[in-house]
């Protein structure tokens, strides 16, 4: 398949399978007429010798320096090479093609001005999946992703690294000569339009978004299988309970274990057992912490798809010509939901992390061994899985502490107030990918413990999911090299693989 940048707006799913997936892109014949027309204005602006920021002025707080008509395309080369100061460890090559992808869908918007060929070349080195190396450190998400952006832009000089289709690091010269592209040589207003945006959060958002979408609901099933390998009821589950306080992700996750847990023979074994009268928090309150978690992130894909069919750049092209200052750049909508979809799956993970812990106590998972162990005192069974699980949550928290309120300030008190969401949104892809791991952990452990609740057995659907996590890990016996097994689950978890089990007994919603 195709992506069209278009007059559409791109949706987040169009958007992460171009970053994924390597779909191809194209330009519509709207959009390249658009263009057109939107740099006729852009010359004028050229021709008339008026003092305009981007074309004829220096950059953040040298706004006032003049730069003579002879100097103003070294102005945009200089620009982007002084901007590409990245630092650390590279980001991630799907990282980059979402920033890429957004930032091209902000190029054919026409607020930008660039020329038709410029953003033709762009859509041509990501088509042709070179990769431009971009650094862990260096955006404050304002004036957008400026140096993450700027190593890219570099790249389309034909300066600067990147990655080859294959892997291979090479400089952008020779990528681009593999090729068989041309560096651009870039025009006036041309160097700032590549770099004004937010494009590198707003991307690391909309792929974070579609990885939480499968993690929670895998999260219901691994809850699903806890509370019946503890004996819980799925009685607080009922849809009329739900009702009662209709959050709409408390209800789906409610649903969820209902739908689960129906036609469970180890829960009708304890119906009326006067010992069982409440289960613990971390069973019985479930829906409303999951469903936090999915409220959550359907807050933050309304302003996604918000800022996704935004048209953000400094200056900015109006349809009567004009080239106005703005700032629109500012990343502060999308670091505020990055921060916050981070401390709800903190605490959805949190809440998985107790569940595992009470099935690994003898003084509380109602009659299984200690840690789940075979032999306990030889075999330690899976007490240190619990360990690393609770580490990754500890880590998640950390990862919790917002990102958007430690704004500070750059290019000589010019750009005196900063969104930080860049690093908002490289804090939430690390705790995605503990989510992930959190969750493994819970399905190996609770798959293990309604193995060893037999001959009772849980529902068709989860019996069924455990059955495979044990195919994947051993099932309970003697200590093994766990390492392996966990990440053989976290695997399954990550392709999704679990789900799939369970889709042909329920649809989870």
């Amino acid at each position: 398949m195709t992506v069209e940048i278009g007059v559409r707006p791109l949706s987040g799913a169009e958007l992460v399978r171009v970053a994924r997936h390597n779909e191809p892109v194209t330009l519509s014949p709207e959009v390249v007429a658009r263009l057109a027309t939107q740099r006729e204005a852009i010359d004028a602006l050229v021709e008339s010798g008026t003092p305009v920021y981007g074309l004829s002025t220096g950059f953040g707080s040298l706004a006032t320096t003049f730069i003579s008509p002879d100097q103003r395309r070294d102005l945009q080369r200089s620009l982007i090479r002084s901007h590409a100061a990245g630092i650390g460890p590279e980001v991630e090559t799907e990282v980059v093609r979402a920033l890429m992808t957004s930032r091209l869908t902000n190029l054919c918007s026409g607020v930008s001005g660039v020329r038709v060929a410029t953003a033709e070349a762009y859509a041509a080195m990501l088509n042709a999946q070179v990769t431009p190396i971009v650094h862990e450190f260096g955006s404050l998400g304002c004036s957008g992703d400026l140096a993450p952006l700027a190593h890219v832009a570099l790249a389309l000089m034909g300066e600067g690294w990147v990655r080859t289709p294959s892997g291979e690091r090479v400089s952008a010269a020779e990528g681009l000569a593999q090729a068989g592209l041309i560096p651009v040589e870039l025009a006036e207003k041309e160097g700032l339009a590549l770099i004004n945006g937010t494009d590198g959060m707003l991307g690391m958002l909309l792929m974070a978004l579609e990885d939480i979408e499968r993690l929670l609901q895998t999260l219901d099933l691994s809850a699903a299988i806890s509370i019946q390998a503890l004996k819980g009821t799925d009685r607080v589950f009922a849809p009329e309970i739900h009702a009662l306080r209709p959050h709409a992700g408390q209800v789906a996750s409610a649903a969820n274990l209902f739908a689960l847990m129906q036609n469970s023979p180890i829960v009708a074994s304890h119906h009326g057992d006067s010992t069982q009268v409440q289960d613990a928090y971390s069973l019985r309150c479930a829906p409303q912490v999951h469903g936090t978690a999915r409220d959550t992130a359907s807050y933050a894909q309304s302003v996604a798809a918000v800022e996704l069919a935004s048209a953000i750049d400094n200056p900015s092209v109006l349809t009567d010509g004009s080239l106005v200052s703005n700032g629109n750049f500012h990343g502060a909508p999308i670091a505020a939901v990055l921060d916050f979809v981070a401390i709800a799956i903190a605490d959805a993970a949190s809440i998985a992390e107790r569940r595992t812990d009470r099935m690994l106590d003898k003084d509380r998972n109602f009659g299984l061994p200690p840690f789940l162990a075979h032999q306990a005192g030889v075999d330690s069974g899976l007490m240190i899985a619990q360990y690393a699980q609770a580490a990754l949550v500890s880590e998640m928290k950390r990862l919790a502490v917002p990102a958007s309120v430690d704004s500070i300030p750059s290019s000589g008190m010019q750009e005196d107030h900063v969104s930080m969401g860049w690093h908002a949104a490289r804090k939430l892809c690390k705790a995605v990918s503990a989510l992930n791991d959190v969750i493994a952990i819970e399905l190996l452990t609770g798959a293990r413990a309604l193995a060893l609740r037999a001959p009772l057995v849980g529902s068709p659907a989860t019996q069924a999911v455990a059955e495979f996590v044990n195919t994947l890990t051993g099932g309970p016996g003697h200590d093994r090299f766990l390492s392996p097994e966990m990440a053989a689950v976290s695997h399954a978890v990550h392709t999704g693989e679990v789900l799939q089990v369970v889709s042909s007994f329920i649809e989870l919603k």
